[in-house]
């Protein structure tokens, strides 16, 4: 990186202050250790493996989260506090023309213009559980470096600045009101490599090699110590040194212990090896302490072999699995852009709603974010989405909780198979219709989802009495939300329902199946 002499000179001066910055942040993490909460399971591999997600989870099938943060501030998009320090990109010049050059008003000068002043949790997740939310998820601390919570570990938290609340801690107590299971949301493991944007500077233009604020040595705390500017970002742990690994240990254990999530969500894999296996085996411990010694907490890895194997939860982002998961998986995705984005366009509720179906048939759970701008507050289009979830889910929720998957989740045009690599595949499905459907069962019953309303009959082919997925006599069909008789056929080519001219919702449909043999 150029720069001036008179800049050089600068950081140089700045150095012990940075350093003595650095030893107390690695004192705090070596003073919490690695000590954790005594019980079943220790911070190994081995030990992790006897690992089952709890029922609760499985029954749940539908969560909200809310990716909210100092970064909804600007209202301009995801990783604002990284991109706004990369000349050239959208966000960068975002920055510059609303509050001017990153060496002159930085991420640090952000934080304080996120006010929060229409923040109503109780209001907020009253809403998600009318849409039939089953659990709730805080943004616990992004990859920004800056808490949510009333942190111990850095003076980089929500209760401090910004809006100073306890974020995490006033959404937990209104998802708790309520009846609704807890999660947070960890971000924070790539931190060090994620903001060393924050350490470059121009490379042409008249501030060329200029530094940005992330070289003030008065802001290491927040900014890291990162040595290497990644402008190309990669999701490994080669460059984070031991000292950070230790504090990411000590912050999200304080998380841990305070505020006793449910869920922890970990945007990544289970990091830094024994200390990411030491974090998951402390919640687990420490959530089966609270329950009987019966361990009912979740981690997420979005690393396949994690979850393989007991361990943890398979989490995917944005996509879906190629076909029933052994084991229950979650996709986590957002209406629009992760952080709120005033130009954003959001999925349509019938999207929303046949990615839910198309999940639960798999044998996973959907967690949709609604992120929420600057006031804290969800914009008009947020709340219509929401509202047809609330009535959908009025007529077709017995169909989706407590469920467990058929024989196949599914079949029709818009049944592909993914790519290998399940993550950020959402982008390659197909629109469904009313030739496709989806299955789910609860005890006897099977519910056949049809994804579309045909003119006037449905024809279920797989449950044909021949073929590869035959099936015996059927004794009822009723479609959820229609009170009266439907007619209906069954032979060789499938189920076929004669339609009422009414439908009873305004996307994918369900029959409820009973007395099959």
């Amino acid at each position: 990186m150029s720069m001036t002499r008179r800049n050089a000179i600068k950081i140089l001066a700045g150095a012990v202050p940075v350093f003595s910055a650095l030893r107390l942040q690695a004192a705090a993490a070596d003073d919490a250790g690695l000590n954790i909460q005594p019980g079943p399971f220790k911070g190994t591999r081995e030990s992790l493996k006897a690992y089952r997600v709890p029922e609760w989870f499985r029954d749940a099938k539908f969560g909200i989260w809310a990716h909210w943060g100092p970064q909804s501030a600007a209202e301009a998009g995801d990783w604002y506090a990284r991109n706004m320090y990369m000349q050239g990109g959208r966000q960068y010049q975002y920055h510059v023309e609303h509050y001017g050059h990153p060496s002159k008003f930085g991420f640090k000068d952000i934080i304080p213009t996120w006010k929060a002043d229409k923040f109503d949790p109780d209001y907020l997740v009253g809403l998600y559980q009318k849409a039939g939310a089953k659990y709730f998820m805080s943004m616990g601390v992004h990859h920004d470096n800056f808490d949510l919570w009333n942190s111990k570990h850095t003076r980089w938290n929500a209760a401090n600045m910004g809006p100073r609340r306890d974020i995490v801690g006033e959404f937990r107590q209104a998802a708790l009101k309520r009846g609704l299971k807890f999660g947070v949301s960890d971000h924070l493991w790539i931190t060090h490599k994620w903001f060393s944007t924050s350490h470059g500077a121009d490379k042409d233009g008249p501030l060329a090699g200029i530094p940005y604020d992330g070289m003030d040595p008065k802001f290491v705390d927040l900014y890291c110590d990162s040595r290497e500017v990644y402008t190309r970002l990669d999701w490994n742990e080669n460059g984070i040194p031991e000292s950070w690994k230790r504090h990411w240990f000590a912050r999200i254990k304080d998380l841990v212990d305070n505020y006793q999530p449910d869920l922890l969500y970990c945007d990544g894999h289970i990091p830094f090896e024994e200390i990411g296996l030491s974090l998951v085996a402390h919640l687990y411990n420490l959530n089966a302490k609270l329950h009987g010694g019966e361990v009912q907490a979740v981690y997420t890895s979005k690393r396949r072999e994690d979850s393989e194997v007991g361990t943890c939860l398979f989490d995917v982002e944005r996509g879906v699995v190629e076909s029933i998961w052994p084991d229950p998986w979650q996709t986590d995705t957002c209406v629009g852009g992760w952080h709120y984005d005033k130009g954003a366009t959001y999925k349509t509720p019938k999207t929303v709603i046949d990615l839910l179906v198309d999940i639960v048939s798999r044998n996973g759970n959907l967690m949709l974010n609604f992120p929420l701008p600057n006031s804290g507050m969800l914009d008009d289009e947020e709340l219509k989405i929401l509202s047809e979830i609330t009535a959908w889910m009025a007529v077709n929720s017995e169909a989706i909780y407590g469920t467990r998957p058929w024989k196949i989740f599914g079949e029709g045009p818009g049944t592909h198979k993914p790519a290998p690599n399940e993550q950020f595949n959402e982008k390659s499905r197909k629109e469904l219709t009313a030739a496709d459907v989806r299955f789910t069962t609860k005890g006897a019953v099977l519910y056949a989802f049809f994804m579309g309303w045909p003119e006037k009959e449905v024809v279920i082919a797989p449950l044909a009495t021949s073929g590869q997925h035959a099936t015996g006599k059927i004794g009822s069909v009723e479609l959820l939300g229609f009170p009266g008789k439907l007619s209906w056929t069954h032979d060789a080519t499938g189920l076929k329902v004669q339609l009422p001219p009414e439908k009873p919702c305004n996307h994918a449909y369900a029959l409820r199946i009973t007395g099959l043999s």
